[in-house]
Order: structure tokens, then C-alpha cells, then sequence
């Protein structure tokens, strides 16, 4: 991707649009409430026109890039949609966790723990996540986490904090935990702040605000444990597989074999780290799972 295109994105602040780079479309998450995405329509086209960019918007709310006449685009896409469903549905795309995505077969191989603990959150200025496991592990302790503002790594835990009718603040533009946190470092200088994650973090997040400036806390409201399998199962050669945490790629080798014809997606750069040598994996364009099985349907 450019870094005039980067940019532009950037700019947009998406949470319910998802911009797919090979087809030059703005794919909506119909899951988001009505209003949200109204308004995140009405910005990406007003600022699509501001900058003389042709486009046309089809039945399903997805905003499709048009340079030439609107009618033929649209024809072509219809095409380009009908050939894709049939090779989409014909790939093996499995995701190592319960959330449902168009053209992935879900293997749960992990299982979220909530770590209940009593904690008094009037001590705090702000809260940082870099789940939606953080969220929901605190909304079902403490209710009062909604008065805070929510400094949220990536659009998708952003979607959870409006849908349990949170405070969003600001939502993280990196792939993880590490820049995140130099991401919101200045805006939380001399503020005490607290991160709601799992039990176990893969970055340095709260050393990284603490060493800046940033007074924060951890709070371990969760932890992942692998499920164990009655038996290794085997999955059809040419599988695309998806990790998205480290404790994904933990579970997956625990419970199924891998096969050297398997391809492999990573949520993102930190996840990544954690395969075995003899795994590269391909990296998403954003951390989430829609994006990851878009990754999967190009390869």
C-alpha cells in the first residue's frame, strides 16, 4: 500500500469500513449498529468526493472505487463477485477460534477464562485494552468501566467498547502492543491508567507507559487456556490455517497435526513471533479476523 493511500486511510478513522486493497472496496461490518455506520458512510464518501475519486455504493452499504462509468463497474463487480463466492467456498480456511466469518470453518482450540477480582476504578484517569476479551472480562465485573474513556488498540476492540456502551477515546493505528503504547504515550503523560488484559502479555506495553511518563497498572482479567482434543485430527492438505494470538498457535499444534502443503495467517507481527521456524506465516493488513480471512481468499 502507498504511503498516500496509508495516509488517506489513516485519515478516515475506520471502525466499520475495512478498505480491500486487491478489489478497491470499502467492505462493510453490517454487524455495527445502523447510525455508526451511516456516519462512517457519509465520511469516507464526502471525503472520496472532496478528492474527485469516482465510486458508487451497492445494495449491502459497500462503497466500490469506480474511475470509469458506474454501469459497467458495476457489472464487473457483480462478475467478480459471483467467480470469487465460487472459489472462495471452495477453500479450506479454518479459524482456531468460535467467531463466525464468512468463508472460515471454526476449530475452538482455546478457551477464555474470566479472573473475577474486585477492583475500584474511581482511581483511575483512563483504561487501555488490546482485546475485546479485556472488555467483556471487565463489563461483567465492574459496570462503572463505561464513565472511563477507552484507549482501544485497533477498530475492532473499538467495536466492542460502542457496543457495550463504553467511552471510546482513541483507537490505535498499529499492529501491536509495543508502538501502541508510543502511540498513546503523550496523550496519557501524568495520567494514571489502567490496562485490562489477560493474564499472560506478549508485549511491553505497561513498561513502555510507565517508563513514559504514563502511570499504569495492569489488571490480569483473563487468562487462555488450550482445550485438549480427545485426539488429534487431521485437516485437508492445502489448508489455509488462522492464528490470532500466540495461545491460537499453542492449542493448534496440541490438538492438530500440521502439514507441510498448510498455509498459515498471523493476526499480526507479535502473534507471528511465535511460530516455528519451519512456519513463515503471511501477515494480515489489519488485526482482525475479517481481514485475516481476506488474506487467506488472495493466497
Amino acid at each position: 500500500m502507498s504511503d498516500q493511500r496509508k495516509k488517506f486511510l489513516d485519515s478516515l478513522n475506520l471502525l466499520y469500513y475495512e478498505y480491500h486493497t486487491t478489489r478497491h472496496v470499502f467492505v462493510v461490518d453490517s454487524s455495527g449498529q445502523k447510525d455508526d455506520i451511516g456516519r462512517e458512510l457519509t465520511r469516507i464518501t464526502y471525503k472520496l468526493t472532496k478528492n474527485n475519486v469516482g465510486f458508487f455504493i451497492d445494495s449491502k452499504q459497500n462503497i466500490i472505487i469506480a474511475p470509469r462509468h458506474k454501469f459497467l463497474v458495476g457489472l464487473k463487480h457483480k462478475f467478480v463477485n459471483m467467480i470469487d463466492k465460487i472459489k472462495n467456498t471452495q477453500k479450506n480456511i479454518y479459524i482456531l477460534s468460535d467467531k463466525k466469518v464468512k468463508y472460515a470453518i471454526n476449530i475452538p482450540v482455546i478457551e477464555i477464562k474470566y479472573i473475577f477480582q474486585v477492583i475500584d476504578l474511581k482511581q483511575y484517569d483512563a483504561l487501555i485494552f488490546t482485546s475485546k476479551n479485556g472488555i467483556e472480562a471487565i463489563d461483567s465485573m465492574n459496570k462503572s468501566w463505561k464513565n472511563l474513556p477507552s484507549y482501544v488498540i485497533a477498530p475492532q476492540t473499538a467495536k466492542s467498547v460502542k457496543s457495550l456502551g463504553g467511552r471510546l477515546a482513541f483507537t490505535g493505528k498499529e499492529k501491536n502492543g509495543n508502538d501502541f503504547a508510543k502511540e498513546i504515550c503523550d496523550e496519557l503523560a501524568g495520567q494514571k491508567v489502567l490496562y485490562i488484559g489477560g493474564k499472560k502479555i506478549v508485549s511491553n506495553l505497561t513498561n513502555i507507559l510507565n517508563e513514559n511518563g504514563v502511570f499504569c497498572d495492569h489488571l490480569a482479567a483473563y487468562e487462555t487456556a488450550c482445550k485438549k482434543f480427545p485426539e488429534k485430527i487431521t485437516l485437508p492438505k492445502y489448508s489455509i490455517v488462522i492464528f490470532s494470538s500466540p495461545s491460537t498457535i499453542s492449542g493448534f499444534f496440541k490438538n492438530i497435526y500440521w502439514d507441510n502443503t498448510f498455509k498459515a495467517v498471523s493476526i499480526g507481527e507479535t502473534t507471528a513471533r511465535y511460530f516455528p521456524d519451519n512456519i513463515t506465516p503471511y501477515i494480515s493488513e489489519t488485526t482482525s479476523l475479517e481481514s485475516c480471512v481476506k488474506k487467506a481468499l488472495e493466497l
